[in-house]
């Protein structure tokens, strides 16, 4: 039951998502001049690579959550670990970015929506691995565990799968779209 909840609330941050992607296309075909505007440089190599690392953590949390079906409870904390570690990996990257990005917040449109969008996207990320540590404090012990606590861990999982594809569509966008 709990899994169902965690889609419709997913199905609530997927419009909120849509918004802000709408803001960005409605901001980017009112925009006269290059887009993004001169003097963006980012480094689309090493946001590239980073997305693969975020990527790389729905495969990790996708196996914690098998380990958990198959009551490897071990094995499962392992796998939120190394997503954990991933996920951190990530918002380490997004913090370098922000502090070297010669565009700033308040220079254009394309820094504003730059900022809002990866930070709301970030805060997201953050939460999630938030959500992964209490997993682990949940997960204490390698027998047994509550009744809920699969339910918890797929719940948790659906929400990085979720994280993980807005990130490819704002990497797409922000990165790619000239």
């Amino acid at each position: 039951m709990l899994a169902v909840g965690v889609m419709i609330w997913l199905g609530s941050e997927l419009m909120f998502f849509s918004g802000l992607f709408a803001a960005f296309f409605t901001i980017r075909a009112n925009t006269t001049g290059g887009w993004p505007p001169p003097g963006t440089h980012l480094d689309t190599t090493r946001g590239g690579i980073f997305t693969l690392v975020l990527v790389a953590s729905s495969f990790t949390m996708q196996w914690a959550v098998r380990q958990a079906e198959w009551r490897n409870r071990k094995s499962a904390r392992r796998w939120i670990v190394a997503t954990i570690i991933l996920g951190t990996a990530f918002i380490g990257n997004q913090a370098t970015e922000w502090l070297f990005l010669t565009t700033r917040w308040y220079t254009n449109s394309y820094g504003s929506l730059f900022f809002i969008m990866t930070g709301l996207h970030g805060l997201h990320v953050f939460l999630g691995l938030v959500a992964m540590t209490f997993l682990l404090g949940r997960m204490k012990g390698d027998v047994g565990g509550d009744p809920g606590e699969l339910g918890a861990i797929q719940g948790v999982s659906y929400y990085w799968h979720f994280v993980d594809i807005v990130w490819i569509g704002l990497f797409s966008c922000l990165f790619f779209l000239k």
